[in-house]
């Protein structure tokens, strides 16, 4: 019951944030600062490694640019206290799962950066959708 209250919370508080034209991130740094959050890219490739932390999780997969050559891809995902709301941890996604990949991509195309928005492990299909998306 606790939990679904803290869920609850924070799903209002993002919400809140996104009408606000704020991102829900605005205590530490602004997404639009770093991501193109009016654009959408996908990829489709190997996780490489998944990391769960605060302030933010990264989940690093290995998957053609649009010139079709392999990059390591930086995937910024939220917070491990959110993501455990979602039943997310750090044995969910693992090395070597195949995942389908969308969201913003980084304003320096050569970082291979996006702030991911959906997530699909391609094998089983389980998927997660973001509860927000500000852009």
């Amino acid at each position: 019951m606790i939990a679904m209250r803290v869920s609850l919370f924070a799903r209002i508080f993002a919400l809140a944030a996104c009408a606000s034209g704020l991102t829900p991130a605005v205590a530490h740094h602004s997404f639009p600062a770093t991501y193109l959050v009016n654009q959408k890219i996908a990829i489709e490739g190997t996780v490489v490694d998944f990391l769960v932390r605060n302030p933010h999780s990264f989940i690093h997969v290995m998957a053609p640019d649009p010139d079709g050559v392999m990059q390591t891809w930086v995937i910024e995902w939220g917070p491990g206290i959110l993501l455990a709301h979602d039943d997310i941890n750090s044995q969910t996604l693992k090395p070597g799962d195949k995942v389908k990949v969308t969201g913003s991509p980084g304003r320096i195309a050569a970082q291979h950066r996006i702030r991911i928005t959906t997530i699909e492990r391609t094998t089983d299909h389980w998927k997660w959708k973001g509860a927000f998306d500000c852009s």
